[in-house]
C-alpha cells in the first residue's frame, strides 16, 4: 500500500502516451487497460496494492486521459490503432509477457494482443469486458449498433448521448447498492475530458468501429481453447451495458475460468476495491507463483 506510483509519458509512434507505473520492474507484469469514457486514472487505488508483488502499468488510450489526443482526422482511431501503440508502449518497456486486466475498451485491446501474440498473456483478469455476445444488455446496445449499421442523424442522437454528463454519472453509480460510496470525482473528470474540442468525433469514431470487437470474438474463442490461458472474471452483477452472462460465458471454453459475480455495477473498482484486490491476488499467485 506504500508503493510509489510514477507518472510517465513515453512517445510511441510520435504520440505521447502517459501511463502509471509502480513495483520492481524485474517483477511479473500486470498491465490495467481501462475501459470507456475513464483513463488509467479508474486504477488508482488498485495500482498501489499490486504493486509490493508486481510490476504495475497502466496507460491511457489515445484520445484518452493525458495521453495524445490528435483530431479524427489525423489518427485512425480504431481499436487496431489504439492496440498498437498499447503494444509499443509495452515493447518500449520491455514488457513481454505479462497478465492483463481488463475493463470495457480494454477487453479489446487485450483480445487482439492475445490473438496475435498469444504467448505474451499470461492469465486475464477481466471486470466487466466482455468476449461474448451473452451479456450484451439488449436496452443499451440496440441503440449503439442502429447507430453503426446505418450511420445518420436520427441513429447519431442517440449515441451522442453517451457523452453526456447524466450518462457518464449513469455509468458508475447504476447498479451501485449504495451511490454515495462513489466519488464523484469519476464522472467530473471524465466529463471534462470528453468535453475537449473534437473529442466527440473521436469516440463517435470508435462507436462505429465497435462491431469490430464482435467480429474477433469466434477467433478469441478459439485462442481461449486452445491456451486454456488462466481466467478470473470479477464481474459487476447490476452492470446494464456488459450484464453476468458475459462472465458466465467464459466458462464455455475455459472451463477452470474463476467467476465471481459482485453486487455492484458497470465500475466495481469504485465500491468492492478490496474484494476485488483479494481476488486478483489470490488468483495470481496461484497461476503465477
Amino acid at each position: 500500500m506504500n508503493a510509489t506510483v510514477h507518472h510517465r509519458t513515453a512517445t510511441i509512434d510520435g504520440l505521447d502516451v502517459f501511463y502509471r507505473e509502480a513495483g520492481d520492474p524485474q517483477a511479473p507484469a500486470v498491465v490495467l487497460l481501462h475501459g470507456f469514457p475513464t483513463s488509467s486514472r479508474m486504477f488508482r487505488n488498485l495500482i498501489p496494492r499490486l504493486a509490493d508483488t508486481y510490476h504495475v502499468i497502466a496507460p491511457d488510450m489515445i484520445g484518452f486521459g493525458h495521453s495524445a489526443m490528435p483530431r479524427a482526422d489525423e489518427f485512425d482511431y480504431n481499436f487496431d490503432s489504439l492496440t498498437d501503440v498499447t503494444v509499443g508502449l509495452l515493447d518500449h518497456l520491455g514488457v513481454d509477457r505479462f497478465a492483463v486486466y481488463v475493463q470495457d475498451y480494454g477487453a479489446p485491446i487485450a483480445w487482439r494482443i492475445a490473438t496475435r501474440s498469444p504467448r505474451r498473456i499470461s492469465a486475464i483478469i477481466t471486470q466487466n469486458g466482455n468476449a461474448y455476445t451473452d451479456g450484451f444488455v439488449k436496452a443499451f446496445w440496440d441503440g449503439l449498433f442502429a447507430y453503426t449499421d446505418h450511420p445518420a442523424p436520427e441513429t447519431e442522437a442517440p449515441v451522442r448521448a453517451a457523452l453526456s454528463p447524466e450518462m457518464i454519472r449513469w455509468q458508475y453509480v447504476n447498479g451501485v447498492p449504495d451511490p454515495t460510496v462513489v466519488s464523484p470525482d469519476n464522472w467530473t473528470v471524465d466529463q471534462a475530458l470528453l468535453d475537449r474540442p473534437g473529442n466527440d468525433a473521436i469516440q463517435l469514431t470508435l462507436f462505429r468501429d465497435y462491431p469490430t470487437n464482435v467480429t474477433l470474438y469466434p477467433r478469441l474463442q478459439q485462442y481461449f481453447r486452445d491456451s486454456q490461458v488462466p481466467l478470473l472474471a470479477v464481474w459487476g452483477a447490476n452492470d446494464e451495458i456488459f450484464g453476468p452472462d458475459g462472465a458466465r460465458a467464459f466458462q464455455r471454453d475455459l472451463p477452470d475460468a474463476e467467476i465471481h459475480l459482485l453486487d455492484t455495477g458497470h465500475f466495481a473498482l469504485e465500491s468492492h476495491l478490496e474484494e476485488i484486490t483479494g481476488h486478483i491476488r489470490g488468483f495470481l499467485t496461484r497461476v503465477a507463483p
